[in-house]
């Protein structure tokens, strides 16, 4: 019997249609990622040490603080912006729509001597008009000012609509159509508070990519999605479907409140739709660095990177995979049990035993400590597991065994 193609053996029911542009990434877990409450600000040589792993991934841009915030903001922003004048990734900053906040922006890219993209931003939904007693007259004014202000002085800039996904159309025409005319090369569109769902992000960026249009202006749409719903990936990729041209997203979502889209699982998407090709084996690495020193830790269950990802006790599956590494075929191993390729990220998959265990998942455990897995040693490590609640460490199943 002649063995299957790879492409024989998984059927694939998903038809994503591929965007008609190059996918651009913000990195936003330096600013927006660490309004989360529990987030620690890491240490300057930390951040650079994320900057760089950012880089390494592909990733065209990083928000790397509010200059207006404090003069540690500054000093931080000023050295990270120097840093990535030897990477490929940029710098950006986030300011409100008042030239208070943006004119130490211009100090810090004369003095870095590179573009420093500015990302002015104001709320634009009635409720946050409501409660902040503003006019949009007295809004289109500051935005007028401030985007033209960024023109003037050579600033890149991006606008941004803070809570466009619960904002009027009117509001949001008059808004980004204000900006555009004073000079913007950005836009972008805001889920601030995780109220949408994909079907309103199409609709939203849709509505967006047609004042674009209108406007005759070449300004890029970017999507900045939060998760309160938990949909922040599946918004993002509706983005992109829709035609958003970069997206934000923070290591492992973190975020104010509930967080942001996972750019770590947004780029996981990414490459298994084939949208992106690159070389992700340092993800894991970039998920971890950011996990210990933003101090948050990594659920167990976290999609890919969690520790949990691709490890099995239990019997049935545990065997499949254990057939699969048995014929010499890590391709077959990393998928039978798996909807996504350990290998793809830096990762391999991991037998244990617990509860649900069978035989194969002990021999296996014995035999990769060099154990022989004798039928003695078998029964004494299964009757072990059958009586704890929970999966052995390798070092109770050698224990067990007498090994």
């Amino acid at each position: 019997m002649t063995d299957p193609s790879q492409a024989d053996l998984i059927y694939d029911w998903n038809e994503e249609p591929a965007p008609t542009e190059r996918v651009q990434l913000d990195d936003e877990t330096l600013r927006d990622g660490l309004q989360s409450p529990s987030a620690r600000d890491p240490e300057l040589d930390e951040k650079i040490e994320l900057l760089h792993l950012m880089d390494g991934l592909g990733i065209d841009t990083a928000d790397v603080g509010l200059p207006g915030a404090s003069e540690k903001a500054r000093e931080h922003i000023l050295a990270l912006s120097r840093e990535m004048l030897d990477l490929s990734i940029t710098p950006n900053v986030a300011c409100r729509t008042l030239i208070a906040d943006i004119a130490p922006a211009a100090d810090i890219q004369q003095a870095v001597g590179a573009p420093v993209e500015v990302c002015a931003f104001i709320g634009s939904s009635p409720i946050r008009q409501y409660a902040e007693n503003w006019q949009l007259d007295r809004m289109l004014g500051f935005v007028k000012e401030a985007i033209s202000f960024c023109t003037r002085e050579g600033l890149p800039s991006m606008f941004v609509t803070e809570d466009t996904s619960r904002a009027d159309p009117e509001t949001v025409r008059a808004l980004y159509q204000t900006a555009i005319d004073a000079g913007t090369q950005r836009i972008c569109v805001c889920d601030t508070c995780g109220h949408a769902t994909p079907s309103g992000v199409r609709r939203l960026i849709r509505f967006v990519k047609g004042i674009v249009e209108e406007s005759g202006a070449d300004v890029g749409i970017d999507w900045h999605g939060h998760r309160d719903r938990g949909l922040g990936l599946i918004n993002a990729l509706a983005a992109i479907e829709a035609g958003a041209t970069r997206i934000h997203g923070t290591a492992m979502g973190v975020g104010e409140r509930t967080g942001n889209t996972e750019m770590d699982l947004l780029l996981v998407n990414l490459q298994l739709l084939g949208w992106i090709d690159r070389d992700l084996t340092s993800l894991g690495t970039y998920v971890k660095k950011a996990s210990q020193y933003i101090d948050l830790p990594i659920a167990p269950n976290y999609p890919v990177f969690g520790k949990d990802a691709f490890e099995t006790s239990t019997g049935v599956h545990a065997a499949a995979v254990i057939k699969a590494f048995r014929k010499g075929d890590h391709w077959l191993a990393n998928r039978v049990y798996s909807g996504v390729p350990a290998e793809l990220f830096g990762l391999q998959q991991v037998i244990a035993v617990g509860p649900m265990s069978g035989k194969s998942n002990v021999t296996w455990v014995l035999q990769r400590h060099g154990v022989e897995p004798t039928d003695e040693r078998v029964s004494r490590v299964l009757a072990k597991a059958k009586q704890t609640p929970r999966q052995l460490t390798d070092d109770e199943v050698l224990a067990a065994a007498g090994a």
